[in-house]
């Protein structure tokens, strides 16, 4: 079954997302690579993970022809290995900087607001809407939602990465580190820190208040009771916190280099 497509138009060019039956978006790699200024595809695509392209029939004059697809975390990632490449035209780095705002600001949230995405909410706010599903579906345990659909709604509409996701991201920019290895990072940033209780990570409120930080809600059901039980929220890495972390590594490197010289 071929998935909705939203026809986007970025400086004169198309860029073709589509919608697959949960709402989450496919960019089409052609039409990314051409912005990023790739001759072809594959050269960008054959940088990214298995989990961040796929293939999807994408409408067309000629019919239904199955194309390369970006997930969301997947357009991320090839715009941060463009941007941290050797890119020495001025106006190329421009538009991929113009590219990637105009994503964030323009084509998620369009998509979000007519797709099964919700609109973003602050902490208590979404604590409390999933409290008030709780309740509501606890009067309902024969009918209760898988988890993916749950989790669907709880997402937050601002491109964030887990951080797993954000490692992977940052070792593709040239900066290798593991999940473990960021985790650590942030919390020498003071962005996380580990629970005393349960040994888990944590955000805090001043990484979420400075935009380096989001958390997304978690939940399971109960294998006995079908009961939906909360579980500590997911740390996230906003796009802006993969920014600052690239640019502190970047000037991290030129002290070490001028170090080296005198």
């Amino acid at each position: 079954m071929t998935a909705a497509i939203v026809p986007f138009t970025f400086s004169d060019q198309p860029v073709r997302v589509i919608t697959d039956e949960q709402g989450e978006p496919w960019f089409v790699a052609t039409d990314v690579a051409r912005i990023l200024g790739y001759s072809v595809a594959k050269d960008m695509t054959r940088h990214l993970d298995d989990d961040e392209k796929g293939g999807r029939p994408v409408p067309t004059p000629g019919g239904d022809q199955e194309m390369t697809v970006l997930t969301e975390a997947g357009l991320y990632a090839a715009i941060l290995q463009r941007q941290v490449g050797r890119i020495d035209d001025e106006r190329r780095r421009t538009i991929i900087a113009n590219f990637k705002r105009w994503v964030t600001h323009t084509v998620l949230p369009a998509i979000r607001k007519t797709g099964s995405y919700v609109a973003p909410m602050t902490d208590r706010e979404r604590a409390l809407a999933l409290a008030h599903e709780v309740i509501a579906l606890n009067d309902r345990v024969a009918e209760l939602e898988p988890r993916a659909l749950v989790a669907d709604k709880l997402l937050t509409a601002d491109g964030d990465l887990s951080v797993a996701d954000a490692a992977k991201a940052l070792t593709r920019a040239g900066i290798k580190v593991g999940e473990r290895r960021l985790f650590a990072a942030l919390a020498d940033r003071r962005w996380v820190y580990r629970d005393r209780g349960d040994g888990r990570w944590r955000v805090y409120q001043s990484a979420i208040d400075g935009g380096w930080m989001t958390v997304l809600p978690q939940s399971h059901y109960h294998p006995k009771t079908g009961v939906l039980v909360l579980d500590p929220p997911q740390p996230r890495v906003t796009p802006k916190g993969l920014e600052r972390l690239l640019s502190d590594h970047g000037a991290a490197e030129r002290r070490e280099s001028l170090a080296v010289s005198a």
